[in-house]
């Protein structure tokens, strides 16, 4: 509520900052995704001088090794988050699905654009779809998301580990000698590579991480020149979803580290969330389906978590967790 006064204040005595910066990751989709808030800014804002800074994350620096073993979600936010903070940037640009649970006091997430197509994505030798690869084929990638559905639709599929920016992992398929290889569809949408897509994979299949295919715009909470500088780029019902599968997130304390997944969707006033969580070898899944008002994400995607950790999710995630720190 104090933040949405402190916007209206604003309307009405215009906007104070002449200067932004962004922050981003290096790879070539975050700059593409930092790109398209510039000009979206500078559309609302053309006065304004906007200017993009990379940042390098622990994520980026660490490329040889699963996500999953050196500490999975906060990998790729944690170094902007922290320029934030110190007001070396004044809002950061991420993958929504690379935002861990918690936010750091001070910081929000201010927008949240139109989400892009969620659906994973297959990309494999021969243009052939996952239903048709070889026995014993041969896939890359380093979610245990991922990893875990595809296990489960079929148990002969050897997974393989694979990390790297989005360009890295489609070249890994020739040199690593894969069949095929899994990645987000908005990634590969918004580089312009959907010429080298086998198949957009189904929901019933593999169900998206939470805040797949949207951005994350952050911002400090005490900035409210930035806050309205963005709040254009806010897609209301994009928003409202994003919150519900967060809070399906937040009440898990999930993560790249645990193979569990939420994707919402609306009709008209109406809200439906499904929700997964599995165990890594795919040999157990745990699904439910929640439909409510969505004025009532969050408190509805909170509510799908407990009625998964009453199924045993808490019992699968703690395994998972110590199968990952190869304890007994």
């Amino acid at each position: 509520m104090f933040r949405m006064q402190l916007v209206q204040l604003l309307k009405l005595r215009g906007i104070m900052k002449k200067y932004i910066t962004i922050g981003t990751r290096g790879s070539a989709l975050a700059l593409w995704q930092a790109e398209w808030v510039k000009s979206a800014i500078i559309e609302n804002h053309p006065s304004l001088s906007v200017k993009i800074k990379i940042i390098k994350t622990k994520g980026d620096k660490i490329t040889d090794v699963p996500l999953a073993k050196v500490g999975g979600k906060g990998l790729f936010v944690k170094e902007i988050e922290e320029a934030l903070l110190n007001g070396s940037i004044d809002l950061a640009v991420h993958s929504m699905k690379d935002m861990p649970a918690e936010i750091p006091k001070g910081l929000c997430i201010a927008a949240v654009p139109e989400r892009e197509l969620p659906n994973d994505v297959l990309i494999s030798k021969n243009n052939r779809p996952l239903s048709d690869l070889p026995k014993g084929a041969r896939i890359g990638t380093s979610s245990l998301r991922r990893a875990s559905q595809i296990l489960s639709f079929r148990t002969d599929i050897v997974i393989e580990p694979l990390r790297g920016n989005l360009g890295t992992r489609i070249e890994k398929l020739e040199t690593e000698g894969l069949d095929a290889i899994v990645l987000a569809a908005a990634g590969v949408k918004r580089l312009n590579m959907e010429d080298k897509i086998s198949e957009y994979i189904d929901l019933d299949i593999l169900v998206p991480a939470v805040g797949q295919g949207a951005l994350c715009i952050e911002t400090r909470e005490n900035d409210p020149d930035t806050l309205e500088i963005v709040s254009k780029l806010d897609h209301r019902t994009t928003h409202h979803i994003i919150t519900g599968e967060r809070a399906f997130l937040h009440r898990l304390e999930g993560g790249c580290q645990v193979p569990m997944a939420a994707y919402g969707t609306v009709n008209g006033s109406e809200f439906t969330l499904i929700g997964i969580v599995a165990e890594i070898d795919g040999s157990k899944i745990i699904k439910q389906i929640i439909t409510g008002p969505l004025a009532q994400a969050e408190q509805l995607g909170t509510e799908l978590a407990e009625r998964l950790i009453g199924m045993g999710a808490g019992e699968i995630l703690d395994k998972a967790i110590r199968e990952l720190n190869n304890e007994k």
